[in-house]
């Protein structure tokens, strides 16, 4: 539970700053925009019971996902009529600069800022994408960069100067067919299905007049007031930024710790110590599950928020995260060529006789 002003004071406690009564203040209305969200969601989608909390987790990481090395982005792989776009421009409206899209174009991913709603997202595996999907399969982690020449007229005449662009943005996608590998391993899937809820499926889509979207809205600007204009985050105070989820950098740099001094130094015993005495209730939660590589670098940023809603939240979104993890790893395995091939050979019968390369060919 979170303590007010006047609690504080109640109990003594008088040296407490103004940066943090508002951070406290405003871990509250965190969790109010957090439950706002499910709310929402609820009212207009039929989801699986799991995915309300994840999908509401990704919306309010749009407005500071600058604080993190990456950010998954979101993908509804849906049958026709299941309610796709429908939930895509519901985040579009709930998230940070949401636009809604049918389509995207290289230019537009580079030359725009906010997140990106992207329907119908089949056309990125047609020839002539090459640029388009190249950008996408680096554009979910910080620090990518993409450089045009811009004319630039000067007293010498025209010359050609370079024009950087940071193209480190959330995307959720939806589409019908899937995802290819590659993409797909950036993203955080989610499985659509029509629903039967007349409750949900007769309601009309006017989003921007709801009065609760409208608050959730007010309430998140104003929670997280940095994410405005790339240009001008640098101009804002540390404190401002940070009022909500402080910066988290740190969080990156000890969960290394934790893994170099354990593998790297397990002879050193106080190196293991200095291990076993970082107290994060995330990084401890973490500790010896089965999410590692590019799973975990995805699911951290939706783990450190969930954590700052509340303990409970975080441990549901864990359980989310693992047993999406589970389902990944079946489909990589599935879907694996020399899985396949090495599956089809076994179920040969054992006749003793050599069988050839030819005979398996046709088969």
């Amino acid at each position: 539970m979170v303590l007010t002003e006047e609690e504080f004071l109640r109990l003594g406690i008088d040296n407490t700053t103004d940066i943090e009564l508002e951070r406290l203040h405003k871990s509250d209305g965190l969790i109010e925009a957090y439950r706002n969200i499910i709310d929402i969601l609820r009212k207009y989608c039929d989801l699986r019971e799991e995915y309300y909390s994840l999908v509401a987790l990704w919306i309010i990481g749009t407005y500071n996902h600058r604080d993190y090395m990456s950010y998954p982005y979101l993908f509804f792989n849906a049958m026709r009529g299941s309610g796709k776009s429908r939930i895509l421009r519901l985040i579009s409206v709930l998230s940070c600069g949401g636009e809604m899209l049918n389509s995207l174009t290289e230019a537009v991913l580079f030359r725009t800022d906010g997140t990106l709603c992207i329907d119908e997202f089949e056309g990125v595996n047609r020839k002539g994408n090459e640029s388009l999907r190249e950008l996408l399969n680096s554009a979910y982690k910080k620090g990518t960069k993409v450089k045009r020449m811009r004319k630039q007229k000067t007293m010498e005449g025209e010359q050609q100067v370079v024009e950087e662009f940071d193209v480190y943005r959330p995307i959720c996608i939806a589409n019908i067919w899937g995802m290819d590998s590659v993409l797909g391993d950036r993203c955080l899937t989610l499985i659509l299905e029509k629903s039967d809820k007349r409750r949900v499926t007769m309601l009309m889509e006017i989003f921007e007049s709801d009065y609760i979207v409208k608050e959730t809205t007010l309430l998140l600007n104003k929670l997280f007031p940095s994410e405005i204009k790339n240009s001008q985050r640098e101009n804002i105070s540390e404190n401002v930024v940070s009022v909500v989820i402080p910066p988290v950098e740190h969080l990156y740099k000890d969960w290394n710790d934790r893994i170099y001094n354990t593998y790297n130094n397990t002879n050193n015993t106080n190196n293991i110590n200095n291990t076993n005495n970082t107290n994060n209730t995330l990084l401890d939660k973490l500790w010896g599950l089965e999410i590692e590589g590019r799973h975990l670098e995805l699911a951290f940023p939706l783990l450190i928020i969930a954590e700052k809603i509340g303990e409970e939240v975080l441990d549901t979104t864990i359980k989310t995260f693992q047993e999406i993890v589970v389902d990944k790893k079946g489909d990589d395995i599935l879907e694996s060529p020399d899985v396949s091939f090495i599956d089809f050979i076994s179920q040969e019968q054992d006749t003793g006789y050599f069988i050839s390369l030819n005979e398996l060919t046709k088969k």
